[in-house]
């Protein structure tokens, strides 16, 4: 199933009961169900608890608007090593292509951390980004005002930030050629990357990003420091290109330094941003922490067919698995991004996204974003909270 900003659905894949029902002297078809086929990835660490949490409310949410789930459970990263002796299995990336989208949980942990770089749990984890064909990586920062407290900038400056992150996830710096190690003329030991981007990667993620930027406030700021990199120059010609065929959009261009500075300084005057891979894996982490915690923060990466892959921005936190101390709040809201931008289905998105405010409004946390006065609950409780509201 293709990616969708447009909120509308396509029939690619589902798969609706139908049944005969009768209006007077006329049999009519109804439509009872809607049906998704969904890999859930649980991976390592807390993993598996929040995972769990997730998958309850969103079979909830979709019962409640006759839309049904069909679960198939795939390893990938430590677990797969542990199983299979590879971060992913081709029989997991196989599932993973047959299906409508792919939730993930985290991957890694202290167990794996001895591993050549080629064998570790994240291995797993950039293969299935090349292996789904997923290039363009969503990280939202949205500041909830029930926790807007727990920034560690002041209150006034972080209120009402609503960001959405668009990254270029499989070129640049990252994935160009040549790279490796050398020695130079002095014989000297180097080491060398190269940033690349060819012109169809830049309209790509610029008309990704133009979509979700007319889906919200109208705005997206592009960013790179076309002032000394060729290849920046090469991306804001691409993305002043792609704007004509977005003139409702109001674009706007900023070098990543001052980016990384306004964002601090005052991040609500952005809207939308789309960037290289380098400098998004850099400013979407500093967005992030605008929010008080990075336990609240969904994210996705989509192509332009095919599954996309949804997974919160956290980590395995290996320290307190199975300890019931996890946050599965990030993850219940990756699942509403799921239903958003892969199947278009806005209203299992927002009850799943007002269950979370719902819950937060009645005042109980998670030790990770625990406030003064608020109520402490776990993993487990957080879920049958979230149920309870849904």
């Amino acid at each position: 199933m293709a990616f969708s900003v447009s909120a509308k659905p396509s029939a690619g894949r589902i798969a609706a009961r139908v049944t005969r029902a009768r209006v007077g002297r006329r049999s009519v078809a109804v439509c009872a169900s809607k049906r998704y086929n969904i890999t859930i990835l649980p991976g390592d660490g807390i993993g598996p608890e929040i995972m769990k949490v997730a998958q309850s409310a969103l079979t909830e949410a979709g019962k409640k608007r006759d839309v049904e789930f069909a679960y198939t459970e795939a390893l990938v990263g430590g677990s797969a090593i542990d199983a299979y002796g590879t971060p992913l299995p081709d029989e997991t990336l196989e599932v993973c292509k047959a299906s409508d989208a792919v939730l993930l949980a985290a991957i890694g942990g202290y167990k794996w951390d001895n591993l050549p770089s080629a064998q570790r749990p994240e291995q797993g984890l950039l293969g299935l980004r090349a292996g789904l064909g997923v290039f363009a990586n969503l990280r939202p920062a949205n500041v909830l005002p029930q926790l807007a407290d727990a920034s560690t900038l002041k209150k006034e400056v972080v209120t009402g930030t609503d960001i959405m992150v668009v990254r270029e996830l499989t070129g640049g710096i990252y994935f160009g050629k040549p790279k490796g190690f050398g020695v130079n003329e002095a014989g000297e030991r180097t080491g060398f990357n190269t940033m690349i981007y060819s012109e169809p990667e830049v309209d790509r993620i610029a008309k990704v990003a133009f979509e979700i930027a007319r889906k919200r406030q109208g705005r997206l700021c592009s960013v790179e420091k076309a002032n000394v990199l060729e290849v920046s120059q090469l991306w804001k010609e691409r993305v002043i290109e792609v704007h004509k065929d977005y003139s409702d959009v109001e674009l706007s261009h900023m070098y990543v330094d001052n980016a990384a500075m306004q964002l601090i300084r005052r991040p609500t005057q952005f809207d939308t941003i789309v960037t290289g891979n380098i400098f998004g894996d850099i400013l979407s982490d500093a967005a992030s922490m605008l929010t008080g915690s990075i336990g609240m923060l969904p994210s996705a990466a989509i192509g332009l067919d095919g599954p996309g892959l949804y997974e919160p921005v956290h980590g395995s936190a290996p320290d307190i698995a199975g300890q019931d101390k996890a946050n599965p709040l990030a993850q219940v809201l990756s699942a509403a991004m799921m239903m958003r931008y892969q199947f278009g289905e806005e209203e299992i998105a927002a009850a799943l996204e007002k269950a979370v405010n719902d819950v937060l409004d009645d005042g109980y946390r998670t030790g990770d974003i625990m406030q003064e006065g608020m109520k402490l609950v776990g993993c487990q409780k957080m879920g049958e909270l979230l149920l309870a509201k849904l």
